[in-house]
């Protein structure tokens, strides 16, 4: 594997997990609520996005402007894949050992916004019933489903990262 390829992909996995953990101790200090909310999701999507294109913008730059979309692919899923465990990790640490009453704060408020939303689509009372039923049953904070997450936010994002190398790998791929 290609040195500057390896070291972009390890020090971006890196950024992307400190992020990652400093966006959950943030929104765990501010209100439990954030973690349930869509806006913030969609927030983090869009600053991991960003990462990702700093990520390859830098790495085709140190490729003196030549990258392969398998150059670009492979940076970006092994910062992924050093990214995500660090903050599944914490994610394990804080829900399960250092506050695991927040999971039911946040699963309250989980179910809370779930039953808003299907009651303004004018959802049936039983479909409502049923789903909070369902929520109920589950933990998704859980050791073995925030592992199971992982699997999950690594499809997610290698999606995500085949978008961003097919933009970012160069026109011409002949290295000089």
């Amino acid at each position: 594997m290609n040195e500057i390829i390896k070291k972009n992909g390890i020090k971006f996995g890196i950024y992307t997990g400190v992020f990652s953990v400093l966006a959950t101790i943030i929104a765990y200090a501010i209100d439990l609520s954030l973690f349930a909310s869509i806006k913030y999701g969609l927030i983090l999507l869009l600053a991991y996005i960003v990462i990702g294109i700093v990520l390859l913008r830098t790495t085709k730059k140190d490729l003196k402007g030549i990258m392969t979309f398998k150059e670009g692919f492979t940076t970006y899923f092994l910062s992924i894949i050093i990214g995500i465990p660090i903050s599944i990790l914490f994610s394990i640490i804080l829900f399960n050992y250092i506050d695991p009453e927040a999971q039911d704060i946040i699963k309250e408020t989980t179910i809370k916004n779930t039953v808003e939303s299907m009651e303004n689509w004018n959802v049936p009372s039983a479909k409502i019933n049923e789903t909070v039923a369902e929520m109920e049953k589950s933990n998704p904070f859980s050791t073995s489903e925030l592992l199971k997450s992982t699997i999950i936010y690594i499809a997610v994002y290698c999606f995500i990262g085949l978008i961003l190398a097919a933009i970012f790998k160069s026109k011409s791929t002949q290295r000089e």
